[in-house]
């Protein structure tokens, strides 16, 4: 990745300095909360870390990791657990400057050690079964140097955490890292397309804190449920109190409700982060048991469109007070906008069922956002006539002090991504849109899920937003099969999930009588029913339309 070619000499800029700067405001309060185990009564046991503690245990591990050679611009794996070890080693990593490499575990093994090996890592922070795998295939680890081992070390060499930890605290002179200088290397899960590691800078991470607590406006008092553990690390950057959830985060949409709530209640949490599949199995639990959530304040989903009945279901177990704010971002942009449930429910739902698209806000403060033509093509710079009017479909592109300027040394996908506006770079969204009047942003799906064929185009969220609208629906995919430019659009059903199948001819029959009653759908004459889309692991709510094209076509020959 190129450094940064803003026009004013690269400030200094720790994200870490966030952290040592709460301990001080609120040394004694909470900053990590972990569900450690249960009693005889199944009753949950809490350990926990205060700012304080948070500080002075990432100070001592800071200076373990320098001893051992894991210091500034190394490319250090990390495979952590969310636990207290995981935040004290990330926020010992930017203090000396090191730079972790995260890599989504339930992406599967292949892909994450195609991953790995494409990081060219020199260290290795791991608990135990990542010191298998890497004894186990060696190749996809040839560069790493240096290997640190969280938890009982076997027959791989190296050292413990507990070995390097320094026993004596001392405050860590903190690394004085620029703002364009790289901070972590987190890879995307590669839903629409291969994994990409994405370059975070000191500055970026930043940007992020300051945009996060000033559009949602969070507080020190906040505490928070973060169900993705990326956004975890964002708490004690923020002074919330982070509670670690009793779940598997690589599938949320299987968590146990009964987990969920009992943390919320337990803590008072009044910050949730959850993708609409984790928002949709609580919801769904919570409604019919009848519980409320009265601390819940203020709920961030994100990761993929969450339907306007999925905000209300969720709604009904908050207090009238509370919000559920739809946040809209990418790995590589994050956040852009957001939009709250109130307005969703009370404005643009109907829009939406309408066909609209998703409404997702406005641009953050700091973000500015412009409606692209639509091209599979690399755009080298910025010209004015690119632009689309108000109202009109084409790609999002976007730009900001949180935006990441490029990929780890993949320089073809940064020539695809970004487009050069002289000291400015814009990042391609892949993501396809309107803007309305107000100046919201309007999400119509992804650029390369949109269905050509000879006489229209077809964009998946507005499409697939009619055939939701059936109550037996529980989510449909718009799909296309054949030559580009000539596909037949087919759109898949999969039913509600306690749906039992019955009469499914009438069902069929209805649901084409919904298409032909829209503009936007009257052409889909093909329609099939699917088991369970394939989604995304990290959020369990994208949805792999590629696979479900492959398997549309087996079907309609």
């Amino acid at each position: 990745m190129e450094s940064n070619p803003t026009n004013t000499v690269s400030k200094t800029v720790n994200v870490a300095i966030h952290l040592r700067k709460m301990a001080r405001i609120q040394p004694y309060k909470r900053a990590v909360v972990y569900p450690y185990k249960r009693d005889r009564m199944k009753r949950v046991a809490y350990t926990h870390l205060t700012f304080r503690q948070l500080d002075i245990e990432s100070d001592r591990l800071a200076q373990g990791l320098e001893n051992v050679g894991i210091c500034r611009g190394v490319r250090t794996i990390l495979m952590v657990k969310p636990s207290l070890d995981f935040f004290s080693l990330v926020f010992a990593m930017f203090k000396v400057g090191a730079v972790p490499v995260m890599v989504d575990p339930g992406m599967g093994i292949s892909r994450m050690l195609d991953c790995l090996k494409e990081s060219r890592a020199e260290a290795l922070i791991g608990i135990p079964p990542a010191h298998v795998l890497r004894k186990l295939k060696p190749k996809f680890f040839s560069g790493v140097q240096t290997f640190v081992t969280v938890g009982r070390k076997w027959f791989w060499g190296g050292y413990t955490l507990s070995q390097i930890r320094n026993k004596h605290w001392e405050p860590y002179p903190m690394a004085d890292t620029l703002a364009d200088e790289v901070a972590a290397v987190l890879f995307t899960t590669g839903s629409t397309g291969p994994a990409k590691g994405v370059c975070y800078t000191h500055g970026v991470f930043d940007a992020q804190v300051k945009n996060i607590r000033a559009q949602f406006n969070i507080t020190p008092g906040d505490i928070d449920l973060p169900t993705f553990p990326l956004f975890a690390l964002f708490d004690p950057a923020l002074g919330m109190t982070a509670v670690i959830p009793d779940m598997d985060p690589t599938k949320p949409a299987r968590v146990n409700p009964e987990k969920i709530i009992e943390a919320i209640v337990n803590h008072g949490v009044t910050n949730m982060f959850a993708s609409p599949a984790l928002l949709n199995r609580v919801g769904r639990f919570g409604n019919e048991q009848g519980i409320t959530l009265p601390t819940l304040k203020r709920v961030i989903t994100a990761g993929a469109p969450i339907t306007p009945a999925n905000v209300e279901q969720f709604s009904s177990i908050l207090t009238k007070n509370a919000q559920i704010h739809t946040g809209y971002g990418a790995t590589e942009a994050m956040p852009v906008s957001s939009f709250g449930s109130k307005d969703i429910l009370n404005e643009t739902r109907k829009l939406s069922e309408q066909g609209y698209g998703m409404c997702v806000g406005q641009p953050i403060s700091g973000i500015d956002v412009r409606i692209i033509s639509i091209t599979d093509d690399p755009i080298d710079r910025w010209r004015d006539e690119i632009m689309l009017p108000n109202g009109q479909i084409g790609e999002i592109a976007v730009q900001g002090d949180q935006v990441t300027r490029g990929y780890f040394e993949r320089p073809e996908d940064d020539l695809q991504a970004k487009i050069k506006d002289g000291d400015i770079l814009w990042h391609r969204m892949g993501d396809l849109g309107w803007l309305d009047k107000k100046g919201r942003i309007w999400f119509c799906g992804r650029k390369n899920h949109r269905v050509v064929s000879e006489n229209n185009v077809f964009y998946t969220i507005p499409c697939e937003a009619i055939f939701n609208n059936h109550p037996r629906v529980f989510r449909s995919a718009l799909v296309g099969v054949g030559p580009q430019e000539k596909q037949r659009p087919v759109i898949c059903i999969e039913l509600e999930p306690h749906d039992s199948g019955r009469k499914k001819k009438a069902l069929k029959k209805e649901l084409l009588e919904l298409s032909r009653s829209s503009p936007i759908t009257s052409e889909i004459k093909s329609l099939l029913f699917h088991r369970a889309f394939p989604v995304d692991i990290r959020h369990n709510s994208k949805i792999f339309r590629e696979k479900l094209a492959v398997w549309a076509e087996k079907k309609l020959k």
